[in-house]
């Protein structure tokens, strides 16, 4: 295992679709974080910070890999990887939800008592536990993007993915069956360097939490 436990704290940044609104909190926080071109890293010297940009389905495994101290990412990517790690601060943007959905009109598929029932999904982990914690056999296909034609296509009854607005689902004449949980964003710990580095760990975090006090002070 690497483990680096200098004075600079390496926070990993998922790419991606939070990647803007990850960075404009950062900098309302006071930490300055910019990358450029095909930049990985960006340094923000005057706080002793190293930002590093990963895909967010590596996310944790770098950080309880000690990679990097900190990091920000979902609980479904959380739960996907079962990585050993801390919540330290939940974000106020990037929320989701985890769902169910099928073609529309057939939400009585899961009462059908197919069997199995075949679900496309980029999140295997999550939707084999839950399926199983209500007795339903199924045959889990992972899919890495566009998992919405999976059952408009006829390879899977259902999917399981996260689901912001709906759109998505809507134009594909799919819809919503039910709602499994609710995703936030948030900042994670490798918890050995949360331990070695309490104070600089903290000193960040209330950073952060600086700017929903402000937020909350104006409003």
């Amino acid at each position: 295992m690497s483990m680096d436990f200098s004075d600079t704290i390496t926070v990993a940044i998922p790419k991606g679709r939070l990647l803007d609104e990850i960075t404009g909190f950062l900098r309302e926080a006071g930490f300055k974080v910019s990358f450029s071109g095909r930049e990985l890293i960006a340094m923000d010297r005057a706080n002793d910070l190293r930002f590093m940009l990963v895909k967010n389905a590596d996310l944790p495994i770098y950080v309880s890999r000690g990679i990097a101290g900190l990091g920000i990412c979902g609980d479904d990517v959380l739960f996907e990887t079962k990585s050993p790690v801390y919540r330290l601060f939940k974000f106020p943007f990037g929320r989701t939800k985890m769902c169910i959905a099928a073609r529309r009109g057939e939400k009585d598929v899961l009462e059908r008592g197919t069997q199995p029932l075949k679900i496309a999904t980029k999140f295997p982990r999550f939707t084999e536990s839950y399926f199983h914690s209500i007795g339903i056999p199924v045959e889990i296909i992972k899919l890495s993007g566009s998992i919405e034609l999976a059952p408009v296509l006829g390879l899977t009854d259902l999917i399981v993915d996260l689901v912001q607005t709906g759109r998505t689902l809507a134009e594909n004449n799919l819809e919503i069956i039910e709602e499994l949980a609710s995703i936030n964003v948030y900042l994670i710990s490798n918890p050995a360097y949360y331990k070695l580095n309490y104070k600089r760990v903290e000193d960040f975090v209330k950073g952060l939490k600086s700017v929903e006090y402000r937020k909350a002070y104006r409003g």
